[in-house]
């Protein structure tokens, strides 16, 4: 009896589902579920599916971490624009790092440039000090 409660509630679930979109990202797949409520009331639904193994060889069992997030039309402008602001962020901080990464090889090079270049200079003025006696 419990099994047929599950069944239909998921049934149920399944059937106020109006659009459906995953993402598949490595382990991780992303559903954005739009929904409507008992009002007729659309709002999305997140869900992030994980896949995690425990045990290994012939022990091993998969089973899927789920998180859900659901976001109503009201919250849908402020949570774009934080969600836009935390993208940026990141690549904001990603290009730095990115700069910072290529101007310090730069240095590295120009450094090692200018160590050759000494080196040179000290081994034509000892060739031509000897070259003088």
């Amino acid at each position: 009896m419990e099994d047929l409660k599950k069944k239909m509630s998921a049934d149920m679930n399944d059937k106020e589902i109006v659009f459906s979109k995953s993402i598949k990202a490595g382990k991780r797949i992303y559903y954005l579920d739009v929904k409507k409520n008992r009002k007729d009331e659309m709002f999305l639904a997140i869900t992030e599916s994980k896949k995690v193994i425990t045990g290994e060889g012939d022990d091993s069992q998969v089973s899927f971490e789920k998180h859900k997030i659901f976001l109503y039309r009201e919250d849908f402008q402020k949570f774009m624009a934080g969600l836009e602001e935390a993208v940026n962020f990141i690549e904001r901080n990603d290009m730095n790092e990115h700069i910072n990464r290529i101007t310090a090889e730069a240095d590295e090079n120009n450094e090692r440039k200018v160590a050759e270049e000494v080196q040179e200079d000290k081994l034509e003025s000892e060739i031509k000090i000897d070259i003088d006696f």
